[in-house]
C-alpha cells in the first residue's frame, strides 16, 4: 500500500520568483494647463474705500495731495496697473 500512496503523491515543482517588471527610463511629459488671470474691474464702492484709506495715510504722513490723486492711485492699485 505504501507504494500506491507514493505513486499518487504530487511532485513538487520549484516555484519561480516573479521578477519585477522593467520600467522604461523615459519620463512622461506632463503638459501644464495655461491659466489666464483676468484683471478684475473694481466697482466704485471699492475705489472709494481704497481712496479714503490712501487719503488717511497721506494726512498722517503730512503729505500734500488731492482727492482726485487719491482716487486715481486707488484705481491703479485695485486694477494692478
Amino acid at each position: 500500500m505504501n507504494w500506491i500512496k507514493l505513486g499518487r503523491m504530487k511532485t513538487l515543482k520549484a516555484k519561480t520568483i516573479n521578477k519585477p517588471k522593467k520600467t522604461s527610463n523615459v519620463s512622461k511629459t506632463v503638459r501644464s494647463k495655461k491659466v489666464t488671470i483676468r484683471k478684475s474691474v473694481p466697482n466704485e464702492e471699492e475705489i472709494r474705500k481704497k481712496a479714503e484709506g490712501i487719503y488717511h495715510q497721506r494726512i498722517v504722513r503730512g503729505e500734500d495731495g488731492t482727492a482726485i490723486d487719491d482716487w486715481h492711485k486707488a484705481e491703479e492699485l485695485l486694477r494692478g496697473s
